[in-house]
């Protein structure tokens, strides 16, 4: 789901790691904003394979590759490898015991007011609807939003494309219609701004946050961060990430772009406890793997054992 409209397919890169007994396996998807393309992530893949080889583990692979979509394809197949050997589940082997379901937003494509509204009275029986943004006319898409789901719980993503005096032109209506969060309104290197001011909702950082490392430049301009796998470079960064967040004081939303369901199923784990959890890329393919991860209506279900994460 981009501002660009709805995509039905995606390319997807998948890690395979195995040994005699195990195979582990890991999903990343380029992200074009960090200019990551399916020929870069592939490459940088396939230069780890010495590396593997001669040892190298999902704590090593943290220095060794950059954040990405690369790292985390390995990560997530590591880790998946590394609870098949132990006959545990991933859950288990990160310290977080049971993973329960967890409740996704629904995203709504950009679009016109009118579209935007039909998409989201489409869907009105969803409690979370995530609003994709793109600039000029955007109070209007999301007034159609909420006179079409008066009940739904809104969040917004502006995807960087404000300026800081439309995020203070907008703010007054989009409290108004009962908006919960403001994702990355400013661009990355331009949102100083957001410490000048008290926001009368929150606002969440994702370009702006990347790693552990970005969180002390965010002192005092966002309240929110969201964490994507394929952003942070996979599951031991975002796990990492999320506990320092958490204990910064900030709230924390998991997301995800289009991708299949083992993808999502790594992140599920980083959706415990978070406030707010946007994975609902594989409800958009036309068709998801098999075996996939199982969705009724908003909620979804952990991964079964031969998806990902699982012992045996």
């Amino acid at each position: 789901m981009t501002a660009h409209g709805v995509k039905t397919t995606v390319d997807v890169v998948v890690a395979e790691i195995s040994d005699v007994e195990s195979r582990g396996r890991g999903e990343g998807v380029p992200l074009r904003r960090y200019g990551e393309s399916i020929d870069s992530v592939v490459a940088a893949v396939d230069a780890m394979k010495g590396a593997v080889f001669s040892g190298l583990n999902r704590d090593t692979l943290q220095q060794a590759m950059p954040p990405g979509a690369a790292r985390n394809a390995l990560d997530c197949a590591f880790w998946d490898m590394d609870a098949k050997r132990a006959y545990r589940s991933v859950a288990e082997l990160a310290g977080l015991g049971a993973v329960p379901p967890v409740v996704t937003a629904f995203t709504v494509a950009f679009d016109t007011p009118d579209k935007m509204g039909e998409q989201a009275a489409a869907n009105r029986a969803r409690p979370l609807l995530r609003l994709e943004l793109g600039g000029d006319g955007d109070v209007e898409r999301v007034r159609a939003v909420r006179q079409a789901v008066p009940a739904s719980r809104l969040i917004v993503d502006a995807q960087e494309s404000w300026s800081e005096a439309q995020l203070r032109a907008f703010m007054p209506a989009l409290v108004d219609c009962r908006v919960g969060l403001i994702e990355q309104p400013l661009a990355a290197d331009g949102d100083d701004a957001l410490a000048r001011w008290e926001h009368a909702i929150p606002v969440c950082a994702d370009e702006s946050c990347r790693t552990v490392a970005d969180l002390d430049r965010l002192d005092g301009k966002y309240e929110a961060i969201t964490i994507k796998l394929d952003k942070v470079g996979g599951l031991t960064e975002a796990l990492a990430l999320a506990a320092e967040a958490r204990r910064r004081g900030l709230r924390i939303m998991v997301g995800g772009g289009i991708g299949t369901s083992l993808g999502v199923a790594p992140a599920l784990l980083v959706a415990q406890g978070a406030e707010l959890v946007v994975l609902d890329g594989p409800l958009f393919l036309a068709a998801d793997r098999v075996p996939g991860l199982r969705y009724e209506g908003s909620t979804i279900h952990p991964a079964e054992v031969n998806l990902w994460g699982g012992a045996g």
